[in-house]
């Protein structure tokens, strides 16, 4: 048994070296065509490895040149922070140097200051509700011709004080008690209005305002007391506003335009109708003392006038002066129409 079995494992062992020594060049170029296959797939790996590495060399150069880029305009933006922040500082600095002047000085009092001094606080002051009055404020709007000229309404009476140098007069339109049918004129109209309680006193009063440029306009106001009535009239005369056209009374155009009016206008009020006459340069204002307040206000020198009707009535003689002067300006309009037709 244990010959035979010693036969089968020689005959086994001999088996398997007649297979190798037949397998041994098959198997031998299959493991070469591996090894070539491996060892390409290895160059092939390390080229990747190389271009990889020279791909992360060249980023991290981009990236380092980008940093010190990024690190200059930092540079610069802080050194441009730094001195804008430098001149805010010294703008803040001047401010508070002013602001701080400002409160160390003594405030005058309203009844102390001049009339410059009134307009200056009154438009420092000014917050403008309308978009007129804040385009004016902004400084958008600088002429007052713009306004009048478009036909804008003026709601608030700081506008024309921005835009023009305001002068403001009263009419004499009411009268002084006294015997004998009373005193001088006087510039306050009172009335009275009877109740259960006694007698109740309301004060009116006309105000004219112009720059003595070509612009002119009249108010009234009433109140129970003078002041307020007064304040109001001008107030009101200062949205009413507006412009004249000035011309010259002479052939020869001596004063240049503007110290008469171009032609004849006439204006009614009540009873009282007025005719303004163009005036050469030197004659002056042939007009009532009432009547002279407006046209110097409103920058005319030389004119004359004819009147007619209860001329003593100041109120209606003053509204005919002002419907004469408004026409104007609507037979200019007119006229040029007339040219360019």
């Amino acid at each position: 048994m244990a010959e035979k079995e010693k036969t089968k494992t020689q005959e086994e062992s001999e088996k398997e070296q007649a297979e190798k020594e037949t397998s041994t060049p098959e198997s031998k170029v299959e493991k070469s065509s591996e090894e070539k296959a491996k060892d390409t797939e290895k160059k092939e790996s390390e080229g990747d490895e190389e271009e990889e590495k020279e791909e992360k060399k060249s980023e991290s150069k981009e990236s380092k040149s980008s940093e010190e880029k990024t690190e200059e305009s930092s540079e610069k933006s802080k050194e441009e922070d730094t001195e804008k922040t430098a001149e805010e500082l010294t703008d803040e600095m001047a401010e508070e140097a002013e602001k701080e002047e400002e409160k160390s000085k003594p405030k005058k009092r309203w009844r102390d200051m001049d009339e410059k001094e009134r307009k200056r606080e009154i438009i420092r002051s000014w917050a403008p509700k309308t978009k007129l009055g804040k385009k004016v404020k902004s400084g958008k709007i600088k002429d007052i011709d713009e306004i009048l000229d478009n036909n804008m309404k003026i709601l608030e009476p700081e506008i024309v004080d921005a835009l023009i140098d305001v002068k403001t007069d009263l009419i004499a339109m009411g009268q002084a008690k006294g015997k004998f049918g009373g005193g001088k004129r006087r510039v306050w109209r009172q009335t009275q209005r009877k109740t259960g309680e006694g007698n109740i006193p309301t004060f009116s009063a006309l105000a004219v305002v112009g720059d003595e440029n070509g612009h002119v306009g009249i108010g009234i106001g009433r109140s129970m007391e003078t002041l307020p009535a007064r304040d109001k009239a001008i107030r009101k005369a200062k949205l009413n506003i507006f412009k004249i056209v000035r011309g010259d009374g002479s052939f020869d155009s001596i004063g240049k335009g503007k110290t008469s009016i171009p032609f004849k206008v006439q204006g009614k009020a009540g009873s009282v109708r007025l005719e303004l006459i163009p005036a050469a340069p030197g004659t002056g204002l042939v007009v009532g003392d009432e009547l002279k307040k407006i046209l110097r206000l409103a920058g005319i020198k030389d004119i004359y006038s004819k009147t007619f009707g209860k001329v003593r009535t100041s109120f209606n003689l003053v509204k005919a002066c002002v419907k004469a002067l408004k026409k104007t300006k609507s037979r200019q309009k007119l006229k040029e129409k007339l040219k360019n037709e």
